[in-house]
This record gives C-alpha cells, structure tokens and sequence, in this order.
C-alpha cells in the first residue's frame, strides 16, 4: 500500500465552538480553513491546515455518533489518523489480506472514497484511508 502523506488529524470534542476559541489560537488562525456538516457521519467539523495536514476539530450531531460514543469512553481528544493513498479499494483489500479489520465498506466521500481500520487492530487508533486529494484541494 503506497501511503502519500498523513492527511489529517481528527480530536473528538463536546462543543465545537468551545473548542474552535481553544484551538485557533495555538494554530494561529481566527477562522477554521473550512467548516461543514456531515449528516451520513453525524458530526460537525471545523478544519485548520497546517500546511498540507488537517486538524479536524469533530463535534456529534446525536448522542448515538461515533464522536459521542468515542467522547463517552474516552473522553475527548484525539480519535482518528487520516492517511492519503491512491486508491481506497486497492488499499483495503491488501490490507484485509493480511488480515487488517475493517469497519464497514469503503464510504463516498466528495470526489472519492474513505474507509476506517478497525482500532482494536491499530493499538486504539482509528485508522482511516481516504483517497488522495479529496480534503485540501477545496482550498486550491
């Protein structure tokens, strides 16, 4: 699996504004560098790059999200690795021929693709692969 750079980085947070007046400051940015919803995922984001790298701020839109229930066991903090790879399907079946478990098919994401390795596998990281281009090229 050809891995092109860490993508981003998302941390786990109960309120998304709380966390956007924490964060901004340290990332030396008044504004995140793009906001959006996620209704399929059930998660607000806020994302600051930090050259080609994304922070994810990621608030739950429900109690029952991914984000809520990783907070609830957890508590807030960092939830997920991003990698860009060229080609999400390749990716996934290589690494489930060597027995890497997945969550789920992979999911349409923008112009692509992305998909989570299980973390019970990935020492407690959800590791996630998403295709090559589909997060910072919005800001070119």
């Amino acid at each position: 699996m050809n891995i092109n750079k860490i993508d981003h980085i998302s941390i786990a947070v109960k309120d998304l504004e709380a966390a956007k007046i924490i964060w901004q400051p340290v990332l030396g940015k008044t504004e995140p560098d793009e906001s959006y919803e996620d209704s399929a995922e059930q998660i607000r984001v806020a994302r600051y790059y930090i050259g080609e790298v994304g922070v994810e701020l990621m608030e739950s839109l429900t109690d029952e999200g991914q984000v809520a229930r990783f907070i609830k066991n957890q508590g807030e903090g960092i939830m997920l690795l991003s990698l860009a790879v060229n080609n999400v399907k390749e990716a996934c079946q290589e690494l489930e021929d060597q027995s890497y478990p997945l969550v789920g098919p992979p999911r349409p994401f923008r112009n692509g693709e992305f998909s989570f390795i299980h973390p019970n596998k990935m020492n407690g990281v959800l590791l996630e692969l998403i295709d090559e281009g589909q997060t910072k090229n919005l800001l070119d």
